[in-house]
């Protein structure tokens, strides 16, 4: 399966069990910015378009809310000031926010989660960027298909991913309980 067909599962999953959450997306468009990206996140954009102006839908554990396209380019250009230009291939850690990180999804607090798009063999894998420690320490996932596949799974069989259960309030919105 791929991102187009994981994303269906979550939304599936939304609408008939976390219906606040899910109305909070939007759709996707064919019109981007000119922005080169992987095929994956081209196609999973088409779909989503992101939420609105300070809503928040944390569908991404712990507590991330995807992005459409015009936000994650407005999160690259306000993490600039913390870009660094430190050497290596996508995956490896670093300290800053690197330029070839591009976010696909934000706590609302300065954390992202970004796609390395840096070269080597890791690239387009999922990091998360800690804005307050001003670092990402290993990538979280290989990439979009598989962070999907492993949140839709967790939401379907209600199991853990990593440290985080996902759970559902009364008002209908998912979030992520953590150890």
């Amino acid at each position: 399966m791929g991102v187009i067909e994981h994303w269906n599962r979550i939304l599936a999953w939304l609408a008939e069990h976390a219906p606040t959450t899910r109305a909070a997306l939007r759709p996707g468009s064919d019109a981007r910015p000119d922005l080169e990206v992987p095929a994956e996140l081209g196609q999973w954009w088409s779909v989503f378009g992101g939420t609105g102006e300070h809503t928040f839908a944390e569908i991404l554990p712990p507590f991330y809310t995807p992005i459409g396209p015009e936000r994650a380019l407005s999160l690259r250009e306000r993490n600039s000031a913390f870009f660094t230009t430190l050497p290596g291939e996508a995956g490896a850690p670093v300290s800053g926010f690197h330029p070839d990180w591009l976010p696909i999804a934000t706590d609302g607090t300065g954390d992202v989660l970004a796609l390395d798009l840096r070269p080597g063999v890791l690239r387009g894998c999922v990091v998360e960027w800690d804005r307050e420690r001003r670092e990402m320490v290993k990538p979280e996932w290989p990439g979009l298909v598989e962070m999907f596949d492993q949140v839709a799974t967790a939401l379907e069989t209600v199991s853990r991913l990593g440290h985080c259960q996902p759970v559902v309030n009364s008002a209908g919105e998912l979030s992520w309980f953590t150890d």
